[in-house]
């Protein structure tokens, strides 16, 4: 029986095992996360992972690895959700997973709406939203899409199933 990657609450204090999991990701799964060339993952993850209001999330594996996170970040009216799969991975609905669990904190945070930043043409993401039974508001722009969707609808997505 194969085991489930475990979603748990990371912050500060999973620093470095959070900067060992960006590391072990190619420069284009980070450029995908982050729309650019990305420094050590020491002078960023920090700030992010410090971020007032924000909730991170982390997949652990069965070795206890951190292999992907999620990030919940407040912004006026509405909350931003962030990903990052680990490339070795991805494929396997995790990013999938840990974006219900984003929605779940949205929604008992009291936010209605989720957005996400992709850049136009990142199959992957696309691929993902398409299978999530969720309807949801895509707009581009300056080859940047953001897609929104109801915080609710989010957080009642069941399990993927296998």
């Amino acid at each position: 029986m194969r085991r489930e990657p475990r979603i748990i609450p990371i912050g500060p204090g999973q620093l470095a095992r959070t900067v060992a999991m960006h590391r072990r990701c190619s420069p284009q799964t980070l450029w995908s996360r982050y729309h650019r060339a990305m420094a050590d993952p020491r002078t960023y993850v920090p700030t992010l992972l410090s971020r007032p209001g924000s909730v991170h999330l982390a997949a652990l594996g069965t070795t206890g690895r951190i292999v992907a996170v999620g990030h919940l970040m407040p912004d006026h009216t509405a909350v931003e959700a962030a990903l990052l799969v680990e490339d070795s991975w991805q494929g396997r609905g995790l990013g999938t997973r840990l974006l219900r669990h984003l929605g779940e904190h949205a929604r008992a945070g009291g936010w209605t709406t989720i957005y996400g930043l992709f850049l136009a043409g990142d199959e992957r993401i696309d691929a993902m939203l398409r299978r999530a039974p969720v309807p949801a508001q895509r707009r581009e722009e300056g080859g940047a899409v953001t897609a929104s969707v109801s915080a609710r609808d989010l957080a009642h997505l069941s399990a993927p199933r296998r």
